[in-house]
């Protein structure tokens, strides 16, 4: 028997495929994780025990940089968050969910508008360039940027997310050819998309670095997704920054308050007032949330 590191490629009823120098290896998880908080996840980096039948074990999980709770995955270098300005169109709402949970994590954050060959996006490429985040225009169709958002997923470990519909599939083929991944028609009647992605798995690309695709922008809605306590609220988005210590009185929550700094940012168009109303709405969601239920 030997160790050897790696990281967790995949987990599929009970077996985590694992990543290392010398292959990729099926390996159960020790006992020991069933009785404890801390079980592996996708991205995780371990210390693996190889037996002689070239299996192996978990036995032990190196500290997380980050780690999203649903979908379950760590350690990632990047959020790239998927949307579109044709149908289905993505609120704002939705990617500044995620956005605030990448910010509050530490990951960088990447807006991909896709489908720019039917809408370019204009109004979701100002909104989002102002609050200092790199967004890119791609086509997955005519191959419109694909290259270039490509050149930015090489060498780093990024997790993929989008509502239903917006393309990510058709977008995640277009970057690799080793995904072929199912793509979901639209519903003329709902003008969403039906469901593809099925579980959380790294997929290494050719030109080097791991792609997480994950599962729709549902997993991330109120009720489940990673909650931000409210005074960490603000420090998720990003163009709040150079005024929050500007207001009037302490404790703003830049909601409603007189002589709050923020506000008067978005009414000199500093800040744009659809991110700010995103930010309204998740600090109602959070409002009354105590720390001890983000365990």
């Amino acid at each position: 028997m030997k160790q050897e590191n790696g990281f967790i490629l995949k987990g599929i009823g009970g077996f985590y495929y694992v990543r290392t120098d010398s292959g990729v290896i099926e390996c159960k998880a020790r006992g020991k994780f069933r009785k404890s908080s801390q079980k592996p996840v996708i991205g995780d980096r371990v210390m693996i025990e190889v037996q002689d039948d070239g299996t192996g074990y978990i036995m032990s999980i190196e500290p997380r940089k980050n780690r999203l709770i649903r979908p379950a995955v760590s350690n990632i270098d990047q959020l790239v968050i998927v949307c579109s300005a044709a149908p289905p169109v993505t609120e704002t709402l939705l990617i500044d969910k995620v956005t605030a949970i990448a910010e509050h994590k530490g990951m960088d954050v990447l807006i991909v508008i896709n489908k720019c060959d039917i809408n370019r996006g204009d109004h979701l490429y100002d909104i989002y360039t102002q609050a200092g985040f790199q967004v890119f225009r791609v086509s997955a169709q005519t191959g419109e940027g694909v290259g270039a958002l490509r050149e930015q997923l090489t060498g780093k470990i990024s997790a993929f997310a989008g509502n239903s519909g917006v393309g990510k599939s058709s977008l995640l083929n277009a970057i690799d050819e080793k995904f072929q991944m199912e793509t979901g028609s639209i519903s003329p009647k709902t003008e969403r998309g039906r469901h593809t992605t099925r579980h959380v798995e790294l997929v290494e690309l050719e030109t080097g670095g791991f792609i997480a695709d994950t599962p729709g922008f549902s997993a991330f809605d109120a009720e489940r997704m990673d909650l931000i306590l409210k005074d960490d609220l603000q420090y998720a988005f990003r163009e709040f920054e150079p005024y929050l210590n500007q207001c009037r009185f302490t404790g703003c929550a830049h909601v409603k308050e007189k002589g709050c700094a923020i506000r008067q940012a978005v009414e000199e168009g500093k800040i744009a007032k659809e991110r700010h109303e995103s930010y309204c709405q998740l600090y109602e969601s959070v409002r009354n949330l105590k720390e001890w239920e983000l365990k």
